[in-house]
């Protein structure tokens, strides 16, 4: 395994529409497994393919539960909302109160090919909803009502 270097604001790749993964290939499951090791070693608690400089839509979480693999992850739905501080791996030095909705349901295909249903709230929903963002190209300081320098 191998820890990839974490691209940060200002690179092209983060603004930019991830590509769907078609076929789960030798290449995707590297990739998980490296994206888990970089995001471990970077002290993290999520992590999408853009933030490592490759265009895939793939993500990793551990909120403390155990480690989540999430490929071409949707959320398919939204319920209340709570604002609470982001941050993130690709935005050094940075926070900001950032308003989610509490509670998702999210759908991925697991490195099996296997579609799984997530039913997420607290600090889990907001990180699914936070990777699922840079799949889009979204960052948490677009979204912000208030930044903090850290």
């Amino acid at each position: 395994m191998a820890v990839y270097q974490i691209v940060k604001i200002g690179e092209d790749i983060l603004r930019e529409k991830a590509i769907e993964v078609k076929k789960i290939t030798p290449n995707i499951i590297k990739l998980l497994d490296n994206m888990a090791e970089t995001m471990y070693e970077a002290k993290g608690v999520g992590l999408a393919a853009p933030q490592v400089g490759v265009s895939k839509r793939v993500v990793v979480i551990d909120v403390g539960d155990g480690l989540l693999e999430l490929i071409n992850p949707m959320v398919i739905k939204k319920t209340g909302s709570e604002v609470d501080e982001e941050g993130c791996l690709s935005v050094p030095n940075k926070t900001g109160r950032v308003k989610r909705a509490a509670e998702v349901v999210l759908q991925a295909m697991d490195r099996n090919g296997e579609i799984k249903e997530y039913h997420a709230d607290g600090f889990l929903a907001r990180a699914m909803q936070h990777e699922t963002d840079h799949l889009d190209g979204i960052l948490f300081v677009d979204i912000a009502d208030k930044i903090y320098n850290v």
